[in-house]
């Protein structure tokens, strides 16, 4: 695999400081490391797991290797005279197995073979044939962390014998011996640990976190030139989980670089659009006013062809206007308040060019109410009314009904306001990008701009704007605008007025 640019890894003490996330890892804290150090944890604990039954077996082991010595004196003894011995050999045959008294059972009689010095008690019995595992590891432990000036009374046959061997002993050896061995054990557990922990370590960071290594310099790099193709990660021929991460990674990538490149292309294009509309609206305002005298002339011709020349550059006006309000408008968020929607839609028909044979109907109640910021309300209604008037305008047949009408209804704690026209009916690709700017007009030459910033203000009010029906003779556009939620506090205020 090859490896993009690398970034640079060190810590910036300033940003990290100043709250800024560092953009490259220390050692201390990367998965390498945590990686090494988990793998040493988990096998020391795999280690301590297996030490118990090994512990307890290397007791067991010890017993019935000094009860097998002991036994084997003990069939010496039986066949001579015990009494023969004098104290000193008695004490050097004890002080070999390193117990205090030797005894032997043979057919329920028990006789006592050599003793040095009989213990005033005896602090546990082990039965060395019958030795579970639970009860083998517990008396391990027992040994190891209490024992040392215990007394042990260990027994039980040897071999083949029918003979069942004592041995009175104390424990100061077993668990001198068992120390030892923990020692050895732990020294070796320490070392297999670190050896896997190596090889793990050596094995992942080949595998998952040398190619996760990669993928985060290749982030890094990648945020600080996106524009630059080399910053693009590599993917390696894998079909594992980090091939196929790498390969989207990859992907992604390039389709934010493209991304990237058209939105830039976008904003310049943007730039030099808003620089010709500024300069073109001032040419078409001083054609507009030039125009306006042409009205004055008594020409037939003139007069003919006049109003179509002022409405072309009313047109071309509103056009230019909009194309610049919609690029630099950032709407505020609703200052919402009860308002009388019958007395806004007055204000709507107010503005409209209705003097082509155009009925408005208002058909909203008296007592309507409305909970909406009124401005923006104003503008998303207006702009809905004046789509549908200059739609129903460009129809040119006189006998044709001519009809908007704004009616309202109320579900619940929701309001419902219907704009309804008689006109021709939406094309089909203006039903395609019904709320996109600049290709959602319905008509030659338009921007689309009035649906996009009315969905938008309404969004912004919880709302929606949908089209429900548009056929030839009939376009109906419902906005639906909730209500506020009561808040609790407000609502608990309200109810401790007095009435």
């Amino acid at each position: 695999m090859t490896e993009v640019p690398t970034a640079d890894e060190r810590v910036d003490p300033a940003k990290t400081a100043a709250g800024t996330a560092p953009r490259a890892v220390p050692l201390s804290r990367g998965l390498s490391t945590k990686l090494l150090l988990l793998t040493i944890v988990f096998v020391l604990l795999a280690e301590v797991l297996i030490f118990l039954p090994w512990i307890a077996s290397y007791r067991v082991s010890w017993l019935k290797e000094r009860l097998s010595t002991a036994a084997a004196v003990s069939i010496v003894l039986v066949q001579g005279d015990p009494a023969s011995l004098s104290r000193a050999a008695q004490n050097d045959v004890l002080m070999a197995i390193g117990a205090k008294a030797i005894a032997v059972r043979d057919g329920g009689v028990s006789r006592l073979l050599v003793v040095a010095e009989m213990p005033p008690h005896v602090d546990e019995h082990i039965d060395i044939a019958n030795v579970g595992m639970v009860a083998g590891m517990t008396g391990a432990l027992d040994t190891l962390f209490f024992g040392g000036n215990r007394m042990l009374r260990v027994f039980g046959p040897v071999g083949e014998s029918d003979k069942e061997f004592e041995l009175i002993m104390p424990d100061h050896s077993l668990r001198k011996a068992m120390l030892i061995y923990s020692r050895n054990v732990a020294f070796v557990s320490l070392l297999i640990s670190l050896f896997t922990a190596m090889l793990v370590y050596a094995a992942i960071d080949l595998i998952m976190i040398g190619p996760i290594r990669t993928m985060t310099r290749s982030m890094l790099s990648f945020s600080e030139a996106p524009d630059d193709p080399g910053r693009i990660i590599r993917p390696a021929e894998r079909s594992d989980e980090i091939g196929v991460a790498e390969r989207e990674l990859s992907q992604m990538q390039e389709r934010l670089q493209k991304m990237l490149s058209e939105q830039k292309h976008l904003a310049d294009l943007g730039l030099a659009v808003s620089k010709i509309n500024h300069d073109m609206r001032n040419i078409l305002a001083s054609a507009q006013l030039m125009s306006d005298r042409l009205r004055q002339v008594r020409d037939p011709t003139v007069q003919a062809f006049a109003p179509k020349l002022l409405r072309a550059l009313d047109r071309a006006v509103s056009y230019s206007e909009g194309v610049l309000s919609y690029g630099r408008t950032q709407e505020p968020p609703p200052s919402r308040r009860r308002l009388r929607l019958r007395q806004l839609v007055d204000d709507v028909h107010g503005l409209l060019d209705t003097e082509g044979g155009i009925e408005f109907v208002n058909a909203v109640d008296l007592a309507f109410e409305v909970d909406a910021d009124s401005d923006q309300l104003f503008r998303v209604l207006t702009n809905l009314c004046r789509n549908a008037v200059q739609a129903m305008a460009a129809d040119q047949e006189s006998a044709l009904v001519r009809r908007l009408a704004v009616s309202a209804e109320r579900l619940g704690s929701v309001s419902r306001i219907i704009v309804t026209d008689t006109g021709p009916g939406l094309p089909p690709k203006a039903r395609e990008n019904l709320f996109a700017a600049f290709r959602g007009s319905a008509r030659s030459g338009g921007t689309g701009l009035g649906l996009a910033i009315a969905y938008e203000l309404i969004r912004a009010h919880g709302g929606t704007v949908e089209l429900v029906e548009s056929v030839g003779g009939r376009t109906t556009f419902a906005v639906t605008i909730p209500d506020q939620p009561v808040r609790l506090d407000q609502a608990r205020s309200g109810l401790r007025r007095p009435a």
